[in-house]
């Protein structure tokens, strides 16, 4: 007899289900028994509209159980007519349709017997099963919520812990993740540290519930310890004498691809019911998506931290008369990296430039844009760029790497696939010595100055457009002092916008903050900034608008030493005494190289060492003759006399550096000679022959100089060489005096 011949007989139905279209196969038996017209395919509304709608909703919950374990899905069934009466009771089977059915279900369905009247009915049950139902409903709400909001692995773990099941919490947790072929430890609740090392770093080959779950994808249910031992005969003695009396093993799966496994242990039986293990099903797919977004943001907090801190310099605070602090606070959204950045660039003759700004957006391509930017001034700033000009040549750079499509195929905003951005910065080169700053300004917010006796005001600078709106965009450059005791700072727009405030209203709350942190150190006055605006005294100062947005922040300060202003003792900085001629030698007036020799002479007139004055007057020579013979421009010649401080004499003052100490004995001079002029080409050295008439410029530099070297201007370079003065007869050279400008490496 004929399977379809037995079922028929039986009165017994069989159906196909694919749960991922909905579609639902039936025989005639099966059409017959759920009210059907007959046997064909039907949609899931037309099979839904047969069912109670409570039996419906639990039939989907065990079929999805069913296919996630490889287990059977057994219920009772209400089939009802239209007008919702209940026509009958039929008992449903079914199970995946083979090893690899995907989201397929097979089953059959048969006619129940009508209950006796004192019997227990479908409808009696499952109202009877309410209570837990609610129950059970609650509990999963609550650990969604929780595991939703739980922002790092740690947090997920101390929720998963707290979780109260509905009248079987377990008393063991454990969290299995996956390194390699082997398990590794999330985290476990219940159990002491040295429970742990018997299952760290276990192969996912070896005859262990959490092993097997991993490589399965299927959960391991085991509900006495009998089981346990019969299942898991050589791992059970690990177990043992733990004392649980049921385990349960689900499979961690994001995105249909197993990441782990989750343990849950009870110190009582529990049978593993369909709906307990729907439950435990049901957590294990929440903590499963729970972990892997704690994962990602954790990643993605690391590779901020990492660009940032790649991107942005170290502050060098030792600058001669002054003081410098940095912030920086990125957005609190996404990858948390953005365009906003500070950099502290050293410039020849003990200056320095401070640079801060802000590339559009808040997003990797910011951050790059940034990066390539700060890179770019840095290297305009070397070649000895006034601030408009590194301005402008920044511009230009910046327009020219924003018209380009951004790899990788991707659509951007902007035409032909481009991703226009702009930047706004501010380039300030500051001579410690006297407090004079140049400022050029890329429509960056102005700097803020705090006086010695407390006031404070917005300093306006002249300035232009933002970075990379037009490639050949002007910017003006304001000259401003700082005054002993002043205070300057500048800032991007995140640092006064924060919280809702507008440019005005920012204003005053940074005002208000300084003002309470005047007299500290400036690393105290910065944080204090930046707590007054990100930190929790924020949301009572919020602003006019109504949302509390968040942004970038930048923020450098910057004080001359002096009284009351809590930087250190008021110093003041040394002011070497210097002799200085400059010379031009013109292509045309090669007689005038006599002339250079001549006045390097009358400026020597007291050196003690007759020797160094004929090596100098034999290099500045030979230096201004090569611009001549070289290129064809003219020879600029800049010499100057610098007056320095013994470092190992006794002073009146020890704590104070020499250089600042104004009763501190004389020590020796330095003598410095540039010769610029206007050619790119950089000097070679050769190895000249023995009868060679040209070739030993350098040679002669390198015998006869305490230090040389080549810097690249603006538009050209300058040829430079030092001479530290020496009593007649000393042997070798006296060591460069600390705090006078260093020799660049050549």
């Amino acid at each position: 007899m004929r399977s379809e011949d037995v079922l028929a007989a039986t009165a017994t139905g069989l159906w196909r289900w694919d749960t991922a279209t909905g579609q639902v196969e039936v025989d005639a038996p099966a059409a017959r028994l759920l009210g059907l017209p007959g046997p064909e395919t039907y949609g899931e509304a037309a099979v839904r509209s047969r069912f109670h709608p409570e039996d419906w909703v639990e039939m989907r919950r065990l079929g999805t159980l069913a296919l996630a374990e490889g287990t059977v899905a057994e219920m009772r069934v209400r089939v009802v007519a239209d007008d919702g009466t209940v026509l009958r009771t039929v008992r449903s089977r079914s199970q995946q349709a083979g090893e690899d059915g995907g989201g397929f279900l097979v089953g059959l369905v048969q006619e129940l017997p009508e209950p006796d009247p004192g019997g227990s009915h479908p409808a009696a049950a499952a109202a009877g099963a309410g209570e837990w139902s609610r129950s059970r409903e609650a509990f999963l709400l609550d650990a969604g919520r929780a595991l939703a909001e739980a922002r790092s692995t740690d947090e997920v773990l101390r929720v998963t812990a707290s979780l109260s099941m509905p009248g079987f919490s377990p008393d063991g947790l454990a969290v299995y993740g996956i390194d390699g072929n082997r398990l590794k430890f999330h985290g476990y609740h219940g159990y002491a540290p040295e429970d742990v090392p018997p299952f760290e770093q276990m192969p996912l080959d070896a005859p262990y519930p959490a092993s097997e779950v991993i490589r399965t994808g299927r959960a391991v249910y085991l509900s006495s310890p009998e089981e346990y031992a019969e299942r898991y005969p050589i791992t059970w003695p690990l177990i043992a004498h733990f004392g649980r009396r049921s385990w349960a093993y689900v499979p961690l799966t994001v995105a249909g691809r197993t990441t782990g496994a989750w343990m849950a242990a009870f110190n009582q039986p529990v049978s593993f019911t369909a709906d307990e293990r729907s439950v435990l099903t049901t957590v294990g797919r929440m903590l499963a998506q729970a972990l892997s977004r704690a994962e990602a943001e954790e990643s993605e907090r690391e590779l901020s931290v990492g660009i940032q801190r790649s991107m942005l310099p170290t502050v060098r605070p030792e600058v001669p008369g002054m003081t410098v602090a940095a912030r920086y606070v990125p957005t609190g959204g996404g990858l948390q990296v953005g365009g906003d950045w500070y950099d502290m660039i050293p410039l020849p003759g003990d200056r320095l430039a401070l640079v801060i700004g802000d590339v559009q957006g808040h997003d990797v391509r910011a951050a790059s844009l940034m990066g390539q930017l700060r890179i770019a001034l840095r290297a305009y700033a070397a070649e000895g760029h006034h601030p408009d000009a590194v301005l402008s040549r920044a511009s230009r750079f910046l327009s020219g790497l924003v018209g380009e499509e951004p790899s990788g195929g991707g659509s951007s905003p902007g035409d032909n696939g481009a991703d226009p951005r702009f930047a706004t910065c501010l380039y300030a080169e500051v001579d410690p010595a006297t407090g004079t700053l140049d400022i050029a300004r890329a429509g960056h917010p102005h700097p803020v100055t705090r006086m010695s006796d407390g006031t404070m005001m917005i300093r306006e600078t002249a300035g232009g457009l933002p970075l990379g709106i037009f490639p050949d965009s002007d910017y003006p450059t304001t000259r401003l002092v700082l005054e002993p005791g002043e205070l300057m700072m500048f800032c991007t727009d995140g640092l006064i916008e924060t919280g809702g405030h507008n440019m005005q209203t920012g204003w005053l709350r940074l005002r208000e903050a300084i003002s309470e942190h005047a007299g500290e150190p400036l690393e105290e006055m910065a944080d204090g900034l930046i707590e007054a605006v990100v930190g929790p005294s924020s949301h009572r100062t919020t602003g006019p608008l109504s949302d509390r947005r968040e942004d970038d922040i930048a923020l450098l300060l910057l004080c001359r030493n002096g009284p009351g202003c809590g930087c250190g003792p008021s110093e003041q900085v040394h002011q070497p005494k210097v002799r200085r001629t400059v010379m031009s030698v013109a292509q045309a007036e090669a007689h005038r190289l006599s002339e250079t020799r001549h006045s390097l002479r009358d400026l020597l007139h007291d050196w003690a060492d007759p020797e160094q004055v004929d090596a100098a007057e034999l290099m500045i020579s030979e230096m201004v003759t090569n611009v001549l013979m070289h290129t064809d421009g003219d020879a600029v010649v800049v010499a100057q006399v610098v007056s320095g401080y013994a470092m190992d004499a006794p002073r009146a003052h020890p704590d104070v550096h020499p250089l600042d100490d104004t009763h501190a004995p004389p020590g020796p001079r330095r003598l410095r000679v540039d010769v610029a002029d206007s050619s790119d080409e950089l000097p070679h050295r050769r190895s000249p022959g023995e009868m060679a008439s040209s070739g030993r410029g350098l040679l002669l530099l390198e015998m006869l100089a305490d230090s040389w070297g080549v810097d690249p201007r603006g538009e050209g370079k300058c040829t430079w060489f030092e001479l530290t003065e020496r009593q007649p007869g000393a042997a070798g050279d006296v060591p460069a005096t600390p705090g006078l400008p260093a020799p660049s490496p050549a």
